[in-house]
């Protein structure tokens, strides 16, 4: 049974590490308001791989 309402699932993907090319990707799965937030959402996260706090950015 889907949830109802305005709260969708969104996947965060590290824009750092992809630009590096290392193996491995460092992602995170959150939820947002479709109705208050209708851009992407970019938040800082830590990545294990980098083993620093960087900027990850919604994808489809």
């Amino acid at each position: 049974m889907a949830k109802k309402g305005n709260r969708v699932q969104v996947i965060l993907e590290c824009t750092e590490h992809k630009a590096t090319g290392q193996p491995g990707m460092s992602r995170y799965i959150t939820t947002k308001n479709r109705k208050n937030t209708t851009e992407r959402l970019e938040l800082k996260k830590y990545n294990p791989i980098l083993k620093k706090y960087t900027s990850h950015k919604e994808i489809k």
